[in-house]
């Protein structure tokens, strides 16, 4: 990097590289493997697949006319100057459909197949922006209405670079607003656990970060590893729509990262109906988080484990409750729930 040119450079936030595996121009319809990891499916009905959940997406633009995402798209706006937030990259059409893409019998599925995109387009074709881009668009993404008085509940970022404080502050400003902030952990991993790797927004402590595993749930190598990891979820050969009414297996966190917030939106719409009101930020955070299984690795590598929306009831399932008495101490009875 050009020393002369570091004060334009901190102004610039970038895809998160990622790698482009293969392009496919139709595909039967299917849930992606990665769909089927996190046990998405198993609670589709329970949560209406996630209608009513609005997810703003900062990336680099939608498909709007893809088969697959074109009735999921809420709306959207391009922050980068092109005057239009049509995806002339590929990135944020993927990470889109990872979230959202319809049952429509073709295509693929995503994890939340009923809840709305707001595509925010803050990064260019070449998948960098200004921060000036990325924060008009947090700034808008807090402060947009949908026709009936929609709010943003999720905002899923799957880019990175250096902190800036104005960003950080938006963030916190969206927590204020009970909107959960999920962010890529980065893909500079050195597959050592014990060396931290760090990408803002990813590392701010207040967001989601993300690591990635592969389909066999085995961290990938250059998944960023620190103390500010939350959860990983599948990030290697992820199948998901593309420019151009196409698909295309990519790998990175940047593909974790939309698994997750697919998730909280299921998350919402079954939490708010137990709970009869809505879900502040830091409810839906804690429902995240109760819907992880421990991989058995370090916690700077999986934080607290790997997404997977059915652990939580198979923990329930799994307990028994057991009332201890003793009537020669002529003790109170004490109930105990164990797991097992």
């Amino acid at each position: 990097m050009n020393e002369g040119r570091g004060n334009q450079m901190t102004r610039e936030k970038r895809l998160i590289p990622y790698k482009v595996l293969e392009v496919m121009e139709t595909v039967k319809e299917k849930i992606p493997e990665g769909v089927e990891l996190v046990k998405a499916p198993a609670i589709w009905e329970k949560s209406n697949y996630g209608e009513g959940v609005v997810v703003a997406v900062i990336d680099t633009g939608i498909d709007k006319g893809h088969p697959d995402l074109k009735e999921r798209i809420i709306g959207g706006k391009d922050f980068t100057n092109t005057g239009d937030f049509q995806d002339d990259n590929g990135h944020g059409t993927h990470v889109s459909g990872t979230i959202v893409a319809a049952v429509n019998n073709a295509g693929v599925v995503g994890v939340a197949p009923k809840a709305s995109i707001l595509a925010l387009k803050a990064l260019n074709g070449q998948g960098q922006g200004d921060i000036d881009w990325i924060n008009g668009a947090l700034e808008y993404a807090i402060n947009w209405r949908g026709p009936n008085e929609e709010k943003v509940s999720v905002i899923s970022l799957s880019l990175g670079g250096p902190p800036d404080e104005a960003e950080h502050k938006l963030i916190q400003k969206a927590l204020q607003n009970d909107i959960l902030v999920v962010c890529a952990a980065g893909n500079s991993g050195d597959g050592r656990h014990e060396t931290d790797e760090l990408d803002y927004p990813g590392a701010y402590p207040e967001v989601v970060e993300v690591g990635a595993v592969d389909l066999s749930r085995n961290l990938a190598d250059f998944s960023n590893t620190n103390d500010e990891i939350d959860l990983v979820a599948p990030g290697v050969d992820i199948l998901s729509t593309y420019p151009g009414n196409k698909y295309a297996r990519l790998s990175g966190t940047s593909m974790a990262t939309p698994h997750v917030s697919g998730a909280a939106a299921l998350l919402k719409v079954i939490a708010e109906k137990e709970f009869d009101r809505n879900l502040t930020e830091a409810e839906l955070y804690a429902q995240l988080v109760k819907s992880t299984e421990d991989l058995g690795i370090s916690k700077k590598a999986q934080g607290n484990g790997l997404l997977n929306l059915t652990i939580a009831e198979q923990r329930v399932e799994k307990s028994i409750k057991i009332t201890i008495e003793s009537e020669n101490l002529q003790l109170p009875s004490k109930s105990v729930v164990m797991e097992y």
